[in-house]
């Protein structure tokens, strides 16, 4: 599930014919806005009408039944809205002419414009895991102190300035559970979620980044080991080497059961053998748990299947006796 939305959120629109004439859908032009069309209240926005070749005259109209308010306009067919205010949220298309007519074009598809940071963030976390194999689903929950009528939840794109609705969820709530999968390495990349009240076009401020990351679409077998071994006291310098044969790409520590517990380090080759050196002490209660690491392409949510987990425990000096370290 992993539903498609060229723009967002088209609404219907009624104009009367009485005042336009309009020369139909093959002259339709187009309402992008840049950076986005989600708003961060108090920010900027510009909407630019696109055809080819430029009309002379364009106009822009509000098409969900609210005024439209004054927009600054930086050229015969860009308008701004800035700083971003809820009276500017709502529903735009915009259409124009050349001089030799007096036929106005169709309408551009329909673009909303939302603002965001009206109610507090919610937040976003992965269950079982952020770290996905391929082929597995993944549940999203979006959690919010705020009882909303909405809740969406968004992708990054490929650029900066790229996003998609992943989807929405309709239910007066504090929580919703977004179902994302079976994971393919489109499915990878980084996720937030927003919700809303009574309005579709006024939404909270953004949650946290949450990261998803496809595993097992590389195939290469990693090795992690510790040093030294067996016996690692509190206090004691612990170094995790993760091995490889076969790459030198960049490499992931990973320690299970926290949203974030990955270190990223660079590898090096070692006696013909890639590794990457992952220093940790000198080691307390707090590093104890179960590890594993993994290797990427650079700058790539898409990871080699893991090592073999380490497990590291940690024992006071007064127990020298007990085996701290184990390999499965």
């Amino acid at each position: 599930m992993f539903p498609k939305f060229s723009s967002l959120l088209g609404l219907g629109f009624c104009l009367s014919q009485r005042i336009w004439t309009l020369s139909g859908g093959h002259n339709k032009p187009s309402l992008s806005a840049w950076p986005s069309p989600v708003v961060p209240l108090g920010g900027s926005v510009t909407l630019q009408c696109h055809y080819y070749p430029l009309f002379t005259s364009f106009k822009l109209t509000k098409t969900n039944g609210t005024p439209s308010p004054e927009l600054q306009r930086d050229h015969i067919n860009t308008f701004t809205m800035s700083p971003m205010a809820i009276e500017y949220v709502g529903s735009y298309r915009c259409f124009g002419r050349h001089n030799h007519t007096s036929h106005w074009s169709a309408f551009s598809d329909a673009l909303d414009i939302v603002v965001t940071g009206v109610f507090k963030k919610p937040s976003l976390s992965a269950q079982p895991n952020s770290l996905v194999q391929a082929g597995e689903a993944v549940t999203l929950h979006c959690h919010s102190e705020v009882s909303f009528d909405q809740f969406i939840l968004f992708k990054e794109g490929e650029t900066r300035h790229s996003w998609q609705v992943v989807e929405k969820l309709r239910a007066r709530n504090r929580q919703a559970h977004f179902s994302v999968g079976p994971m393919t390495p489109a499915h990878a990349g980084t996720y937030r979620c927003y919700g809303s009240i009574h309005s579709p076009y006024e939404w909270s401020a953004p949650s946290d980044p949450l990261e998803v990351v496809i595993t097992g679409e590389m195939q290469k077998k990693l090795t992690l080991s510790a040093q030294p071994v067996p016996i690692v006291m509190s206090g004691d310098n612990m170094t995790l080497l993760c091995h490889s044969e076969s790459s030198n790409d960049p490499y992931h520590l990973c320690r299970e059961g926290e949203a974030h517990g990955c270190w990223l380090a660079g590898g090096q080759r070692h006696h013909g053998v890639f590794q990457t050196v992952f220093p940790l002490g000198p080691v307390t209660s707090a590093h104890r748990g179960t590890y594993r690491c993994y290797s990427f392409f650079s700058h790539s949510r898409v990871w080699s299947h893991p090592s073999d987990p380490l497990h590291l425990a940690i024992t006071r000096e007064e127990s020298p006796t007990c085996s701290c370290l184990t390999r499965h």
